[in-house]
């Protein structure tokens, strides 16, 4: 793995931590203010249900959508790392 590579994994994975601790101290400040996830999406007027819903739709969209585009990307992908010039 060149060093670019890495510094690009590091530099993903320190941006998902950073998120995940966000998100853990807001949804601890949120517990205790006692405001809970039913709650925000009550006020925004959507059900949990609804949620689930619109999550499911979105996977029965998008993952046949991915399947079709990766059986065109994918071998375009490996013709063009065959055929490019070796590093080093």
């Amino acid at each position: 793995m060149s060093e670019h590579s890495r510094v690009m994994v590091f530099r993903l994975l320190s941006t998902l931590i950073k998120i995940g601790l966000a998100s853990l101290i807001a949804g601890a400040v949120l517990t205790y203010l006692d405001v809970s996830a039913d709650q925000v999406l009550a006020d925004l007027g959507i059900t949990p249900e609804r949620v689930y819903a619109a999550a499911e739709q979105a996977l029965e969209w998008a993952l046949p959508n991915i399947a079709l585009g990766a059986m065109v990307v994918v071998p375009v992908w490996i013709v063009i790392y065959l055929f490019r010039p070796p590093r080093g």
